[in-house]
């Protein structure tokens, strides 16, 4: 150990170490250090007696010896008491006090779920600097759990009020989303939605549908970039008996969903003429079927979709102004999976067939893949992995993600935000989380210190 740390002290108030030595040099040197600090350290001399203090205090942080008698070099003991304060307090972090000739006992040990180790003989700065980031990822873990909750309890609360059609999210993002899909639900005006491929577009309109005024009306879907553009029209307003050659008399979508509601997917594709007609009826309730002079009045709710960028397609003049500023009285943005990284797993779960499970490792890949087809290309990869899984697990190789194995051999760019929750995921179990992200633990050290998440690099132990 070294002279303790200068006068820029962190502020460890409020918090209580638990020191495990059988040398009370040791523990007196630690509680010097850390209460110059502002924590509070208890001391125990033997896993009997750190057993008992778990008992009786509220200890935020244990660092504990690996042997406890003058005799013992092996470091069973520590395994032992390592495994039974886990046991006790699955989320407190441990730090592993070793020697050379321990090293690769800690270093299995932070596998199996201890926050770090320290060789001795420490440094009083760095030893600083790893309690305090413990303790914050520690005191982090207990608020994101608390939101986490609040969030559940959110959620099941909307649900209790709303027919959600089965959606499957945990992120705030979607949370916001669908509560304002509900709320706009009984409005009757149009709605807009907009978001990439497969994001779950249809799914929104479907909870608009379902809590609208229009709930037991008709409710028609159309998907416009299925249809040709010679019919996309007979289509939506009918047709005449002879309007074209071979057309008979038919009703078209607007009419049969009168007094109900049509969802237009792909609205961008939608042509001129189309598109005219469409802001005639949204503006009149009135339009002819194909072949007839005769107006025809409809009151329907739209809810329209596209994953069309549309202010630009009005800047190439592709796309109606007035069309847009009339179905853009309520836009719900949904956002690519990629941006809302808490849904995977969920929507995962939820796709899997019945006797069907992910291993970790699978998870993680999921976890890590960007996912550009996004909710769709994720439930099309569950089913392939269930067909080719060899059991009830599913592992990586089943999910052959194009992109799986590079990304865990890389070090890839990675935010703030998913750093800190991969952290709250691992319990701020370094090994783990790096192992989470496609990380060495080094390499997670760098990013925390690139990103000021105040960690350094653990120094090796030395003999």
């Amino acid at each position: 150990m070294n002279a303790p740390a200068d006068s820029a002290r962190v502020s460890l108030a409020g918090h209580t170490v638990l020191v495990i030595d059988d040398s009370a040099a040791v523990r007196t040197a630690f509680e010097v250090l850390l209460a110059l600090h502002g924590a509070r350290v208890v001391g125990a001399a033997d896993p009997n007696g750190a057993l008992e203090l778990l008992q009786r205090e509220e200890v935020h942080l244990v660092i504990q010896d690996m042997n406890f008698r003058r005799e013992a070099t092996s470091g069973a003991e520590g395994v032992r008491l390592f495994r039974e304060i886990r046991a006790r307090a699955p989320g407190l972090p441990i730090i592993l006090l070793t020697a050379w000739t321990h090293l690769e006992t800690a270093v299995e040990l932070v596998r199996s779920g201890a926050s770090d180790y320290i060789a001795k003989p420490w440094e009083d700065a760095r030893l600083i600097t790893t309690v305090r980031n413990l303790l914050d990822l520690r005191s982090a873990r207990a608020e994101a759990e608390a939101l986490r909750g609040r969030q559940r309890a959110a959620r099941s609360a909307l649900a209790e009020r709303f027919d959600l059609k089965g959606i499957v999210y945990e992120s705030e993002a979607m949370h916001t989303l669908v509560a304002m899909a509900t709320q706009v639900a009984h409005a009757e005006v149009p709605v807009l939605i907009t978001g990439p491929n497969g994001a779950g577009k249809e799914v929104l309109a479907d909870i608009v549908q379902a809590n609208s005024a229009q709930a037991d009306g008709p409710y028609f879907k159309v998907n416009l970039g299925a249809l040709p553009h010679e019919l996309m029209e007979a289509e939506l307003f009918g047709t005449e008996a002879g309007a074209f050659t071979g057309a008979r008399q038919r009703v078209g979508r607007f009419e049969a969903a009168d007094n109900g509601t049509l969802f237009l997917d792909e609205l961008g594709t939608l042509s001129g003429s189309g598109q005219a007609k469409l802001l005639r009826v949204l503006q009149t309730g009135q339009f002819e079927r194909l072949g007839s002079n005769s107006a025809r009045r409809t009151r329907v709710r739209v809810i329209a979709a596209t994953n069309t960028p549309l202010r630009a397609a009005m800047r190439a003049g592709t796309f109606r102004e007035d069309l847009f500023y009339r179905l853009n009285v309520i836009e719900l943005a949904v956002p690519p999976l990629a941006a809302r990284r808490e849904d995977i797993l969920p929507l995962a779960r939820h796709f899997l067939a019945h006797g069907f499970r992910l291993s970790k490792e699978a998870e993680q890949a999921l976890v890590r893949y960007p996912w550009p087809g996004n909710v769709r290309e994720l439930q099309n990869a569950i089913r392939r992995a269930s067909l080719l899984a060899g059991g009830p697990e599913i592992g990586t190789a089943a999910l052959n993600l194009p992109a799986a194995h590079a990304a865990a051999a890389a070090e890839p760019e990675l935010d703030r935000a998913t750093v800190e929750q991969a952290l709250e995921r691992a319990g701020g179990v370094i090994a783990h989380a790096a192992r989470d992200l496609g990380l060495s633990r080094q390499a997670l050290y760098r990013r925390m210190e690139r990103l000021g998440l105040k960690s350094e690099p653990p120094r090796s132990a030395a003999p």
